[in-house]
């Protein structure tokens, strides 16, 4: 110490440091009002703004009171600045976390607000996150005096022993920025893989691509999995999409009415069913002389793939009950079947026995 410490000394650190623990809490009380008020805006970069400044300004007027409480004691030269550093540290630590945390906030809310951007994919904010926080811990690195370059170069040599022991784990990474970056995936999707596994896509992280089934369970894919095998995106490119469903009339049907008044079914079925396409066009189309009935595709227009269900079901509830109103009947097959009566006979008892009956019986199947 270059000189005596006095309460003089100690009243002023007290204020300092009293003033800066109340200037955090009225910043607190300052950052927590305008957070109020960002709720209410449509844009959602203010509230990930605020909510870094709620941590960055109370530590940085904490480490400033602490500061001015250091400064009006009489310490050492070394004293001061092993303070003066700590104090720092805390500061460029806070500053860290809170720029991280603005970074993510605004890379999530960018892909969010954005239908061609994943919106839920998580690997960019992982991403954007850690490098922040590599920079910040440089930063605290070089203000302690601790070299980085020497740092920098071990890290690179060994670089190369965790790329050579993490290849699969790369290999996923660098499979979904691939994935996320050419838009053939995103976050919501319908997919159907090769291997038989369907769903919606929940979230695409660094390693796996996460699918919900129509039953509500998650199927986990590896990225790099995903990227290599065929797949069917039902969302791609426009979410819209058409169904044919099967159907057939019997040979004396007249095939005008038959096209009519599937027509005004499909309309109908359009236009009061949820899910379905009210501006879809009708379509029937006659393709087969089949066995026993004339065999017709109907096309129908869903808004999503899960809607298919739904439409296909009120659909032929609603075409059966109109071609029985109209007297149109949907045939079922019927088959032939040759029945040949007779017992099993002796050599020696075959020529006293007469020939067997023949009995010929028509079943429907």
């Amino acid at each position: 110490m270059t000189r005596s410490l006095t309460m003089d000394d100690l009243v002023f650190a007290g204020i300092a440091l009293a003033a800066g623990i109340l200037a955090a809490f009225l910043l607190r009380m300052l950052l927590r009002w305008l957070g109020g008020h960002a709720e209410r805006t449509n844009w959602r970069g203010d509230d990930v703004l605020v909510d870094a400044l709620r941590m960055i300004a109370p530590w940085a007027a904490v480490a400033a009171g602490a500061a001015s409480a250091a400064a009006a004691l009489p310490l050492t030269r070394t004293v001061q600045h092993n303070v003066n550093q700590t104090l720092t540290i805390m500061v460029i630590f806070a500053a860290t976390v809170s720029a991280a945390r603005v970074v993510a906030g605004l890379v999530r809310s960018v892909t969010q607000s954005r239908s061609g951007v994943a919106g839920s994919a998580t690997i960019f904010t992982n991403i954007t996150r850690i490098l922040v926080l590599a920079i910040g811990f440089l930063v605290g690195l070089q203000t302690l005096g601790i070299s980085i370059a020497p740092l920098l170069t071990a890290l690179g040599v060994g670089g190369l022993a965790v790329a050579l022991a993490l290849q699969d784990t790369l290999a996923n990474l660098f499979a979904g920025i691939h994935i996320l970056a050419s838009k053939t995936v995103q976050p919501g999707d319908y997919i159907r893989l090769s291997s038989g596994e369907e769903g919606y896509v929940e979230d695409i992280n660094w390693r796996q691509t996460t699918v919900r089934e129509l039953s509500n369970n998650l199927v986990v894919i590896p990225n790099g999995q995903l990227a290599k095998t065929n797949m069917t995106n039902f969302m791609r490119p426009e979410q819209q999409l058409t169904i044919l469903v099967q159907a057939g009339v019997s040979y004396d049907s007249d095939l005008e009415e038959v096209e009519a008044v599937t027509k005004e079914v499909v309309t109908e079925v359009m236009t009061e069913i949820t899910g379905a396409v009210p501006e879809h066009e009708p379509a029937v189309r006659f393709h087969t002389f089949g066995d026993s009935r004339i065999g017709f595709t109907v096309i129908l227009g869903v808004g999503e793939f899960s809607d298919q269900y739904r439409i296909k079901h009120e659909f032929i509830k609603r075409l059966h009950r109109r071609y029985r109103q109209e007297g149109i009947r949907i045939p079922s097959p019927a088959r032939t079947v040759a029945l040949q009566q007779g017992a099993a006979l002796i050599p020696q008892q075959r020529g006293a026995e007469s020939a067997p009956d023949d009995m010929t019986t028509t079943r429907p199947i």
